[in-house]
């Protein structure tokens, strides 16, 4: 049973979650080979405060 973990910062809604949850077992199956229901995902909200790049939060590279 594959299981499929996001992180990402929050802002996105709940229609691109979907999606996304959508095309991530999509293409888990046609490369895997096993049915939607073994296909799991997990996105997990981080607040901009809590995800960096490069040093930076989030909410500083957006001057937030």
């Amino acid at each position: 049973m594959p299981v499929i973990i996001v992180e990402m910062y929050t802002g996105r809604t709940a229609e691109q979650k979907a999606a996304l949850a959508k095309k991530l077992t999509e293409g888990t199956i046609e490369v895997l080979g096993v049915r939607p229901d073994q296909v799991r995902v997990i996105i997990h909200d981080l607040p901009k405060e809590d995800y960096a790049v490069g040093g930076k939060t989030i909410a500083e590279l957006q001057g937030k």
